[in-house]
């Protein structure tokens, strides 16, 4: 059997392989994005006063303060809108309307960054005081939960509700 055979009898699984390795490419792009705004916004300006708004906390001596929140404001935005793009057209090549598409993907990014922003602290708290785990390891059990969680949600909403495939439908 062919791997173009196997990927057509396989699609679910080839998608879900795909959107794995595919991710990788926000990934990037937010690592890339956080070097330059801290080289611009705190480095640069010296965009460093505390600063506190909604669920987003930037006031602790190391945090950057400002500079910091708009470092990870635009890293996390352009990773997003990168990721769109990489799961719409490489992974599901869907031909779902921008119009229709694009709103649901951001209502699922912003639940997605609002998830990854309040769960680490609640899973880290839980491995080292309830299961006595050093900070290390329970950080990295955060990191874990929160990268399959987001996982376990973002491909079957991309999948079947933000990308569906359409093309067959008459």
């Amino acid at each position: 059997m062919s791997f173009k055979q196997w990927k057509a009898d396989h699609q679910s699984l080839w998608e879900f392989i795909l959107f794995n390795i595919l991710s990788n490419i926000s990934t990037i792009t937010r690592f890339v994005c956080t070097w330059v705004g801290t080289a611009i916004f705190i480095a640069g300006m010296g965009l460093t006063s505390p600063f506190r708004f909604l669920i987003f906390d930037y006031t602790a001596p190391n945090s950057n303060g400002v500079g910091g929140f708009i470092t990870f404001l635009v890293a996390e935005v352009l990773a997003q809108v990168v990721n769109y793009f990489v799961q719409m057209k490489l992974v599901f090549k869907s031909d779902a309307a921008a119009s229709e598409s694009a709103p649901k993907y951001a209502v699922l990014a912003v639940l997605i960054v609002v998830v990854n922003l309040i769960l680490p602290g609640h899973v880290t708290n839980f491995c080292m005081g309830t299961l006595g785990m050093d900070a290390g390891l329970a950080g990295t059990i955060a990191s874990v939960v929160n990268t399959v969680l987001a996982v376990v949600v973002s491909f079957p909403l991309l999948k079947f509700w933000i990308a569906p495939d359409k093309k067959g439908e008459k």
